[in-house]
């Protein structure tokens, strides 16, 4: 058992030195790191190659479980490669060390821009058309310019999609091909069992020399329950897919808002933007928690989705297609006294309500004929226990089916505002955006960086003619044009620092040292007696 648990470090501990060769971002780590992809994919494609084990779950799950892996490192092993060209034609200069400085700067100018946005003009007459257009655009994640996503919401994203393909193609070899096993070894002696049980319909007596049509609507049963099973696998690969695309939408949109300070657009209630010990666990925890949740909601769909798959097809499309009486279809038949009840009731109260209990006045509508309102639903109390009971059980399904298909995102609670701090997920997501947003902010870095900038090199002074007198030489006179341009960089660097301090969206990403008035250049007096 102790290996067991020692085991879940194996693969970190193996592809963590592959990792850090690009952190240094240096030739020497460059080359580092492509000898490590290479020597990597070649021991996957060769222990691929050789496994003797591989048969005997299936014959094509090791290669289809492998994929992403082998086409990570045949990524890094390109990677690697141009990063080291890259650095030995242009060296390595400290300029290119900086992680993200090009980004910073494009914010920057982004932000300080004057152009008019192109979606700042809403069209009031919208269209049905371009309404539905614009809702399946908001779960294709299109990145905009001057903002990008942070690395960990990517990596997080890709890690989730990984590990719910491998929990796909689990299930898929795991039930598919059993499935086949058991319709191509389908004999007759089981067909009798089926017939006697119901669940196959006979058309005569079940003796084991007249079932050939009961043999064949067997098999077919089984055909339509594997299609059932592959249909209701790729629909949830499709759902869970889409909702983590949208929540990179989403990821964006609380990111800006918070860089601007905007708390209260993204929380519930006002926080502090700060780092602690429960946020840092949280941003340790972020992208482990998104693949966890990713697959168990992977599972809950497939659960629901291939139930569905099969009752749709069991009792509607098979008995449409045999011609014969379906369970469904007599129940929807012996109560349609009680379906026509509730529509005439539901009907009949609309109707009430627009032609007798409304009066229209001049600009607003009143309620009329109170006495007969009253009557009306007191007669139709009993009913309307019918109806609420149908809303009861309609909206069981929708909620479950939302929580279902939600159930891969972090960034919103499937619970109520007053109790969403209950809900793990939305709660790790809290404490992530804390710490990004406070270690991490572009307009922070951006004017750092501005800090950080070398001033543009003096022209070199001109020789000096050595027929002047000693004196002449030895005066050094100053040029004005020097202390202008240094005094113009001095106040331009104070006007910076002057922002990083005074910027309300930046109060929660400055380190809180700055709050003290020795940190920010006062002079502390003598302490009192």
């Amino acid at each position: 058992e102790f290996w067991k648990v020692l085991a879940l470090l194996y693969f970190p501990a193996l592809y963590s030195p592959l990792l850090a060769c690009a952190g240094p971002r240096h030739r020497l780590g460059y080359a580092a790191g492509t000898l490590l992809a290479w020597g990597h994919c070649g021991a996957q494609a060769w222990h691929r190659a050789q496994c003797p084990l591989a048969p005997k779950i299936h014959g094509l799950y090791s290669l289809l479980s492998h994929v992403p892996a082998l086409l990570s490192l045949s990524l890094l092993s390109l990677w690697y490669p141009a990063r080291l060209l890259r650095s030995l034609r242009n060296g390595d200069s400290p300029e290119l060390r900086i992680s993200g400085k090009s980004y910073y700067r494009e914010y920057l100018k982004a932000l300080l821009s004057k152009r008019d946005r192109k979606g700042s003009s809403v069209r009031i007459d919208e269209s049905l058309s371009s309404r539905i257009r614009s809702y399946l655009l908001s779960y294709i994640y299109i990145p905009e310019e001057g903002f990008r996503i942070p690395l960990k919401l990517v990596v997080s994203v890709t890690v989730a999609v990984v590990a719910v393909y491998q929990v796909a193609v689990l299930l898929l070899v795991a039930v598919v091909p059993p499935l086949r096993i058991v319709r191509a070894g389908m004999t007759k002696d089981v067909v009798v069992l089926l017939v006697q049980f119901g669940l196959v319909p006979s058309q005569g007596a079940a003796v084991p020399g007249d079932l050939e049509q009961e043999l064949r609507t067997a098999r077919h049963f089984l055909w339509a329950l594997e299609v059932c099973y592959i249909c209701s696998l790729v629909l949830c690969c499709l759902l869970t897919c889409a909702m983590l695309l949208r929540s990179l939408g989403m990821h964006r949109s609380n990111l800006r808002a918070l860089y601007q300070g905007a708390v209260l657009d993204v929380f519930s209630k006002a926080h502090i933007l700060r780092p602690s010990r429960e946020s840092l666990v949280c941003w340790m925890a972020f992208s482990s928690f998104q693949a966890a949740f990713a697959c168990l909601g992977f599972l809950i769909q497939q659960v629901i989705f291939f139930l569905c798959f099969v009752a749709f097809t069991f009792l509607v499309v098979i008995p449409l297609q045999l011609g014969t009486s379906s369970p469904l279809f007599g129940i929807i038949r012996n109560m349609w006294p009680f379906w026509l009840t509730l529509v005439v009731a539901a009907l009949m109260q609309h109707l009430l309500a627009h032609f007798q209990f409304l009066e229209q006045h001049s600009l607003q509508k009143e309620i009329t004929n109170r006495r007969a309102l009253y009557l009306v639903t007191f007669l139709l109390f009993p009913t309307n226990v019918l109806v609420g009971a149908m809303a009861a059980v309609w909206r069981v399904v929708i909620s479950g089916l939302y929580n279902a298909v939600h159930f891969c995102r972090l960034d919103i609670s499937l619970l109520h505002h007053g109790v969403e701090t209950f809900d793990p997920g939305y709660r790790t997501y809290c404490h992530y955006l804390r710490v990004e947003v406070s270690q991490c902010h572009p307009l922070l870095k951006a004017f750092c960086f501005l800090l950080l900038q070398p001033g543009r090199p003096e022209p070199p002074a001109p020789p000096r003619d050595t027929q002047l007198e000693e004196g002449l030489q030895l005066m050094h006179p100053k040029h004005p044009a020097a202390g202008r341009a240094r005094s113009r960089r001095v106040r331009a660097r104070w006007c910076v620092a002057y922002t990083l301090l005074h910027n309300p969206s930046l109060t929660a990403s400055r380190k809180t040292a700055l709050a003290d008035p020795a940190a920010n250049g006062a002079q502390l007096g003598a302490p009192g007696p």
